[in-house]
């Protein structure tokens, strides 16, 4: 549809570009032969001096990936050895490794320090955006690459012929790319996400063959030793191990439907989201899933869910100061009419796709986790939003998740994730992967008796109460749900291993009124950065002021968990109160030493958690579930969401971060009733309830 506009004269487009590009590289090198002097900044038609190292290596770096592309398109490339692949890469990605990042034209350090704050800050932009074209070239988008080739050749000749203007002049040009192009960029996305007919990354799953390492470079990422190593394992690995862990996901994905009371009919296309470097595995879960009669899409992850999830394929991060700094980019540009513009192009492309969208069964999410990533430099060159644009941003996330919700009710699909570990964890490896294995094994009957147990204690209780010990400080209440049919109603999930592999964890959404305290852990990784001494105080359950310790100055630390965990709002509403009961997976992380790297899938089931943001159901209030014993779930919404019908922007937060206090750190969690009456839970982290005992069997091995 919206690329035929495109395709008009795109082979002529495409020579033209690289026509240019080789002109381009001529005139630098003739100009700084000729010693030109960076005082003749006003003569029109030479490009200054000071820039022409930058454009001459983005002109190459274009031209090498217009090379990559054609090949690619013309089969060729993959056809070569591993070195030769892996050669073109280590050059390709040459400026954005970390060894040479320091003095990379993608660093906007290093360039505001070359070429002052604007110009600086705009070119690394731009730079940033001739990275990406590697990814259009891998997908054989000649469109993307050559719009792409096109935008920097206008910034270019404005550098060239307009010099004076050249910054207004740029800005204009980029935002009208931004602008103008958003529908089709959209198009691509929602395409990628919702149309399983010759997707990109299925098609390189279902080319999988054991020990072709050239598959990995399929995806124009840079591939790192992880990827290189988990796919060495996953090749070893027995055709009963990729059974099982394939199966393990596929049967968590079919239950999903039945917890969350859909039925599959309703679905036809499952999101796949995945580690590059598990394609063995993926293959296997295509062949599961076709058996079912669901086919499969996946994209690109270049966003994230409203859990902070990565939204499509991925691989460990080659260079996290890199995707850091580049984080918030849009600020460069972003004003009141683009956002607006992002909002009218979603809405249209949602009503294009919506027979796509309404065939959706849901994502399919294999997570990793094993990485120890440096906290990433704040940088003050770095392009950042402001608070006008921070508004803006959050706006528009409220009003895209409104308008999908129209076309795709989030209570109309399933979904399901599973975490296995990367080789960067340890020289373990192997070890933790097949413990993890089988921590995705455990018995679901058996957790599922334990955890109502604990359900029909908390059920007679008011609100909770829930302290710290060794260090930690947690002094909280939770106000709950007050039920109105005992017999019927329920105010906890009795969460098993479905939607969220493994098993182990009973949670609601706390009554926000009367939920005050403190909530504190001494570490804790969210995302890929720990936060050290994390501390959020409530008061009618929203975050009234927070602190960590991982920055020398409190302004720092208060920027990052902003930014990071409060998604830019000023406080969030506690979304989610649970108490974790696997302590087969504290003791697996407390055996390998390997708790402080466990993936908040896992973390959140060994101890005590509590979201911000919204709830597990949001935007699904109305939706009805039920626990195993038949009881429906009420405690569906809080205060804030309750504002849907009469003022829906005030009501979501589209986030929703998971905050763990392990066993170790845990005091007491004890359930207090209508009359006063208290039943302790836990006690110095370990389960009291009568029925609940066998859950402190795992914790003995610690001693």
């Amino acid at each position: 549809m919206f690329e035929e506009i495109f395709k008009e004269d795109l082979d002529e487009r495409r020579e033209l570009c690289k026509d240019r590009l080789l002109e381009l590289l001529k005139e630098t090198e003739e100009e700084e032969n000729k010693k030109e002097k960076a005082n003749a900044k006003t003569e029109q038609g030479i490009l200054p001096a000071e820039y022409r190292p930058y454009f001459h290596a983005q002109a190459k770096k274009l031209l090498q990936i217009f090379q990559y592309e054609e090949l690619v398109s013309a089969g060729e490339f993959y056809q070569r050895s591993l070195s030769e692949i892996q050669a073109f890469f280590d050059e390709l990605y040459a400026e954005i490794l970390p060894e040479n990042y320091k003095e990379s034209f993608s660093n906007p350090a290093y360039m505001v320090r070359v070429f002052g704050k604007r110009f600086g800050r705009l070119l690394c932009y731009l730079a940033a955006k001739m990275n990406h074209t590697i990814f259009y070239a891998a997908e054989k988008n000649t469109i993307g690459l050559v719009m792409h080739a096109e935008l920097f050749l206008e910034i270019y000749q404005l550098f060239t012929d307009f010099y004076e203007y050249t910054f207004k002049s740029c800005r204009e040009a980029l935002y009208s790319f931004e602008y103008d192009n958003a529908e089709l960029f959209q198009y691509w996305s929602l395409m990628a996400r919702f149309c399983p007919e010759k997707n990109f990354a299925c098609d390189v799953i279902s080319s999988y063959r054991a020990g072709d390492r050239r598959l990995l470079y399929r995806y124009g990422e840079y591939v790192t030793e992880n990827e290189r190593l988990v796919a060495d394992f996953l090749d070893r690995s027995s055709e009963e191990m990729i059974e099982k862990m394939a199966r393990n996901v596929v049967e968590g994905f079919l239950r999903g439907f039945h917890v969350m009371n859909v039925p599959l009919e309703a679905g036809e296309t499952v999101q796949l989201r995945y580690p590059i470097g598990f394609e063995r595995m993926m293959k296997k879960v295509r062949e599961l899933l076709l058996k079912e009669g669901l086919s499969t899409s996946a994209l690109r992850t270049g966003a994230y869910d409203r859990h902070g999830r990565k939204a499509g394929y991925f691989l460990t991060n080659g260079n996290l100061q890199y995707d850091y700094d580049h984080r918030n980019d849009l600020g460069l540009i972003a004003d009141k009419n683009f956002y607006a513009r992002k909002e009218e192009v979603s809405r249209t492309l949602f009503e294009h796709f919506k027979e796509q969208m309404q065939r959706f069964a849901g994502p399919l999410v294999v997570e990793t986790f094993g990485e120890r990533l440096p906290l990433p430099e704040n940088k003050k060159e770095a392009i950042l939003l402001d608070q006008r644009q921070q508004k803006l941003s959050r706006e528009l996330l409220g009003k895209i998740a409104q308008a999908q919700e129209k076309v795709l009710p989030s209570d109309h699909y399933s979904f399901t994730i599973v975490a296995y570990p990367l080789p960067s964890i340890g020289m373990q490896f192997e070890e933790i992967f097949a413990e993890t294995l089988r921590l995705n094994l455990l018995d679901n009957d058996q957790y599922r008796k334990v955890q109502q147990i604990l359900i029909d204690a908390l059920d007679e209780a008011r609100e909770v109460h829930i302290t710290g010990r060794e260090g930690n400080h947690t002094d909280l209440t939770v106000r709950l749900w007050k039920l109105s049919d005992k017999e019927h109603e329920t105010i906890f999930e009795n969460c098993t291993a479905d939607v969220n592999i493994p098993a182990g964890e009973v949670f609601t959404s706390p009554v926000l009124s009367g939920t005050n305290g403190v909530l504190h852990v001494t570490s804790v990784f969210l995302g890929s950065t720990e936060y050290k001494d994390l501390e959020f105080t409530f008061v009618d359950g929203k975050t009234a002021s927070y602190r960590c310790a991982n920055y020398a100055t409190e302004e720092e630390n208060q920027k990052l968990i902003k930014e990071n965990l409060l998604k830019n709002h000023d406080q969030l509403p506690m979304g989610e109160f649970a108490i974790g009961t696997n302590t087969v997976a504290y003791t697996m992380g407390r055996r390998f030493g390997i708790s402080d790297v466990l993936p908040i899938l896992i973390a959140e089931k060994t101890g005590p958690h509590f979201a911000i943001g919204d709830t597990c159901y949001a935007h699904s209030e109305e939706h009805r579930v039920f626990n195993p014993n038949g009881k429906e779930i009420v405690a569906r919404e809080n205060e804030c969401s309750a504002l849907r019908r009469e003022a829906p922007e005030k009501a979501y937060f589209n986030c929703h971060t998971d905050i763990t206090i392990p066993y170790s750190e845990l005091g007491e969690i004890t359930a207090i009733c209508e009359d006063g009456r208290e039943i302790p839970l836990l006690v110095n982290g370990r389960f009291v309830l009568a029925g609940t005992e066998f859950l402190n069997d795992a914790l003995k091995e610690l001693g």
